[in-house]
């Protein structure tokens, strides 16, 4: 996650009381606070709703998402930022191939979480990297976030062909397919690849589903939108599915100090659960 500025549509002013609103509902959804700072930001991503619908202020479309659970959805997308890009934080992924994964090849599946994985950078970066550590050795990659906006076009697997610049050549040479004719332009990640990758709506600020343990999650750019308690309680329920001595990769800006108990500092922004090997 990350911030992400967008030309403003026109649309009523958005009070402070206004504000407040779409404050504590992000705030009790999705644990995320937003600051006095971000108000220009909610006033432009939902003023398109407002016009388009035709409420006359923000007040207004407010009362309206407490009977409408469909735009409620929409109205928590467009105030979730979603940027993100391909092998963001390439140390990670060389730490994946080289340090986490070698002593996992002699062992059944290995899991991988993406516990915020927005447009689907993030999890199809973990795939690629798999899929050229680990052979025909089974593999598996958990894809999530809470927006079904960002869901939807992450499982689709298409982007830009610039996007695909970041990622090193011989991987995307072997797993992104470039449009020709019409669809010049637009690439797509490999079928094959993209059918090891599942996607799926999870709320980390609610209690999970039953998704199994994991060797390696991936958290990057999620916990710097918490305060602290909201922190403590969503790594609690994530370091519950690492299995021992599982991996849990946060951001070069994030920190779990005085966060979590049972994952040890291996090197900043990598930790690792205690009782493994």
């Amino acid at each position: 996650m990350g911030a992400r500025q967008s030309a403003v549509p026109c649309g009523p002013p958005l009070s402070e009381r206004e504000f407040q609103l779409f404050r504590d509902l992000l705030f009790r959804i999705a644990g995320i606070h937003l600051s006095d700072a971000k108000r220009a930001l909610v006033a432009g991503r939902l003023a398109r709703r407002l016009r388009d619908h035709g409420w006359d202020s923000y007040a207004a479309y407010f009362r309206h998402l407490q009977d409408d659970r469909a735009e409620l959805q929409t109205a928590v997308d467009l105030l979730t930022t979603n940027e993100t890009y391909f092998f963001r934080e390439p140390q990670h992924f060389d730490f994946l191939r080289d340090t986490i994964l070698p002593p996992l090849r002699e062992r059944g599946p290995v899991r991988v979480w993406s516990a915020a994985c927005s447009s689907g950078e993030e999890p199809y970066s973990i795939a690629m990297t798999l899929a050229q550590a680990l052979g025909q050795q089974p593999w598996e990659v958990l894809a999530s976030d809470l927006s079904t906006r960002v869901l939807e076009q992450a499982a689709a697997g298409a982007y830009r062909s610039t996007a695909f610049d970041a990622i090193p050549r011989e991987l995307r040479q072997q797993y992104c397919l470039r449009g020709v004719g019409c669809h010049a332009g637009t690439s797509i990640i490999d079928p094959a690849l993209r059918a090891r990758v599942s996607f799926r709506q999870i709320n980390l600020n609610a209690r999970l589903p039953a998704l199994g343990e994991f060797d390696v999650i991936f958290l990057r750019n999620v916990l710097i939108y918490f305060p602290h308690d909201t922190k403590c309680a969503v790594v609690q329920r994530l370091q519950a599915l690492l299995r021992p001595g599982g991996w849990l990769i946060v951001s070069h800006a994030e920190s779990l100090n005085r966060v979590s108990t049972q994952l040890a500092l291996v090197q900043p922004s990598i930790y690792r659960k205690l009782g493994g090997a």
